[in-house]
């Protein structure tokens, strides 16, 4: 095991799959470094647009060759399969040969071109875990991990047909991999009247959408402000500089490195229904999403009937279905209960933790324990007094914070008394503490960031809690555990960690090391 790990990341960007998957794998990259890991991109350069997009971008790239040929794909190949330029058996070949010397933990690959033959051909050649990134579910894979951010009803039903072994499921908005510059970043103050709008179609503008929003904000009879965003790497760059040069109202933005302050100011956004959603519902701007891409076809609808976004079509798409952008502009402009109701179902849905709880869920196992100081009395008075915690702790009533402080103060003082913080890299996620008896036992007592309830983390809390004591206590010590009535989450956590008892009152004896040890001091 490294001694921090490392996770490769297999995705591509071009003009035909757009930015998306590389941008959402950006994300994910900054969670999994401040979580401790070493990232490195593996990505082939199929056009211009990648190295555009990473360009700004501080992070290891090793770069796969530009195929020189056109690429046909076998009949049994993944729909997508032309993406990749060349056979998914070359293109695992050439990954696993630009990774051998650096031994990844795992590898993150977002393609649609590749199916559970590039999944089991990568695992094997790298003895690695590998996470796939998906929302399509269109092939077979052969994953650790799967990860789809996407809204569905059910998605184990979803990836039925195609998943065909144990692995961890990442799945809904609740892992929607945002940078980290939305988890505090400004909200849309919503307003009774639209103001301006902002329009972001995608980085790679599909079919030159946005030149086609303007055209029908204006035919909607919205005479104000106009921000369009897009990047560089836009084919329809040319053609949509001079859409907004030909609107005195309507100016264009180029390359942000975030979006969510362009989100934030405008009173509504038009998009297109891809990975910008999310950040969309982060912010709860209130949104009409088109569909320009298959990927968007299952999600845009089933949002619109969430209540979180206005479901519109361009005109000169097949998505009959749904009314037409001028009609829902038409519908939305003047309805501000309608729009307040979008941005709050908008922001129930996301809320820009999601890239950490990926990360985490991978790298969990590596926590590790630091002696808790005064300075961490806010962040733990915080996750104290969240309401999912007060509701299993034996008093449930707020604590002011003097009187938490105080506290703190208290037991780092206590010979007998010890409270550590569990991080992994430099993320905390809990506290455990430890309080020796009158029996001679020690009492535990232990919560996670509220947020990061549900991943595991309380074992590898509790775990590295034991270890700690080991290095205390080498002989042995028994600890006691106490859990308020209707703590399930509690129980199971005790009784999968080998302490006995029970419902409320559990035990179990830690060591003692085996061989000879010396008691730490």
């Amino acid at each position: 095991m490294h001694a921090s790990p490392r996770v490769a990341i297999r995705v591509d960007a071009s003009a035909a799959m757009g930015t998306g998957h590389l941008k959402r794998c950006l994300s994910l990259a900054q969670a999994l470094t401040e979580t401790g890991a070493q990232t490195r991109f593996i990505c082939r350069a199929l056009d211009a647009v990648a190295a555009q997009v990473l360009a700004t971008q501080e992070v290891d790239v090793h770069w796969l060759p530009t195929p020189r040929t056109p690429f046909t794909p076998p009949a049994d190949a993944p729909p997508h399969a032309r993406w990749a330029g060349l056979s998914a058996t070359d293109d695992a070949q050439q990954t696993a040969e630009a990774l051998a010397d650096w031994s990844p933990d795992w590898v993150v690959v977002d393609h649609y071109a590749f199916d559970a033959r590039w999944h089991h051909a990568v695992r094997q050649a790298l003895g690695c875990h590998l996470l796939v990134i998906d929302d399509l579910a269109d092939r077979t894979m052969a994953a650790d991990a799967l990860l789809d951010h996407n809204w569905d009803a059910d998605h184990r039903r979803k990836y039925a047909a195609h998943v065909h072994r144990p692995l961890i499921w990442l799945t809904g908005t609740r892992h929607a991999l945002l940078t980290p510059a939305y988890r505090h970043a400004p909200r849309c103050a919503l307003r009774d009247e639209v103001h301006s709008i902002g329009i972001f179609m995608g980085g790679t503008d599909p079919g030159g959408a946005s030149a086609q929003v303007v055209q029908a904000c204006r035919a909607a009879g919205f005479g104000g402000p106009l921000e369009v965003v897009s990047t560089s790497a836009s084919p329809h760059l040319p053609g949509l500089r001079q859409a907004c040069a030909a609107d005195r109202d309507t100016t264009l933005t180029l390359d942000e490195p975030d979006l969510a302050a362009f989100f934030a100011r405008h009173d509504l956004q038009i998009g297109a229904g891809g990975g910008a959603t999310w950040e969309r519902c982060c912010i709860g701007a209130p949104t009409i999403a088109l569909v320009l891409a298959a990927n968007q076809a299952v999600v845009v609808p089933a949002l619109d009937r969430l209540g979180a976004l206005s479901a519109a079509r361009l005109d000169n798409t097949d998505t009959a279905d749904l009314p037409t952008l001028t009609d829902a502009l038409h519908q939305l402009l003047p309805d501000a209960a309608a729009r307040y109701a979008l941005g709050q179902q908008a922001a129930n849905l996301v809320d820009g933790r999601g890239a950490q709880r990926v990360a985490l869920s991978l790298l969990g196992e590596r926590l590790q324990l630091r002696p808790a100081t005064l300075d961490d009395a806010p962040l733990l008075h915080s996750w104290r007094n969240h309401p999912s915690v007060r509701a299993v702790s034996a008093t449930q009533d707020p604590i002011a914070f003097e009187a938490h402080e105080g506290w703190m103060r208290a037991v780092l003082a206590h010979p007998a008394r010890w409270l550590f913080v569990g991080q992994v890299g430099h993320l905390p996620v809990g506290s455990i503490r430890f309080d020796r008896l009158d029996s001679g036992h020690l009492e535990v007592s232990l919560y996670l960031d509220p947020e990061l309830q549900g991943m595991g983390l309380g074992r590898h809390l509790l775990a590295a809690g034991e270890q700690a004591l080991l290095a205390r206590y080498p002989a042995g010590i028994t600890v006691d555990a106490s859990v308020v009535p209707d703590n399930a989450s509690s129980r199971r956590l005790f009784e999968s960690g080998g302490y006995h008892g029970g419902p409320l009152q559990y035990q179990k004896t830690i060591g003692p090391l085996p061989g000879p040890t010396e008691t730490a001091p």
